[in-house]
């Protein structure tokens, strides 16, 4: 056996955590504000998605994972982020969407805000490596990124 020398761990610290009265105010008033940016949703007719908008939403609502298969071109991509905001998803969080290609990303973030009538980076944004375009008070909160011991992660 080798005898090696132990090594002393550091004590952790631990970030103070907010009064709880003073985050559950500070997290009302967020609610209030991203509530306020909301803009009216509108969905076009002729895509097969939005004649199945309400089995679409009740699964959303009524499940954790939903899966959603249609033909290309059916409005997958574009009107089911607009389903979960609709259903109150992306007020105390955000709403994810991923796509395999940057371009992608930026194409349907700027769909949605043409959709939604509403300037890209506000409500609707999109974030890829190196090029974000978000609005700080809505699409990502610094709070939002906050790991529960009230550390906040490195980005990646």
């Amino acid at each position: 056996m080798s005898s090696s020398p132990q090594r002393r761990r550091r004590p952790r610290t631990v970030a103070p955590r907010p009064d709880s009265a003073e985050r559950v105010a500070a997290l009302a008033a967020r609610r209030e504000r991203r509530l306020g940016l909301l803009p009216e949703i509108t969905y076009p007719e002729h895509l097969p998605v939005v004649e199945r908008k309400d089995d679409i939403a009740a699964a959303i609502r009524d499940h954790q994972v939903v899966v959603v298969a249609g033909e290309t071109g059916s409005g997958k991509t574009t009107q089911l982020p607009k389903i979960c905001l609709e259903l109150g998803r992306g007020i105390d969080g955000a709403i994810g969407h991923t796509q395999p290609r940057r371009i992608a990303a930026r194409a349907v973030a700027e769909r949605l805000a043409e959709e939604l009538d509403v300037e890209l980076g506000g409500a609707i944004g999109y974030r890829v490596r190196f090029t974000d375009r978000e609005l700080p008070g809505f699409a990502r909160d610094r709070h939002d990124r906050r790991h529960p011991s009230g550390r906040t992660p490195a980005r990646p």
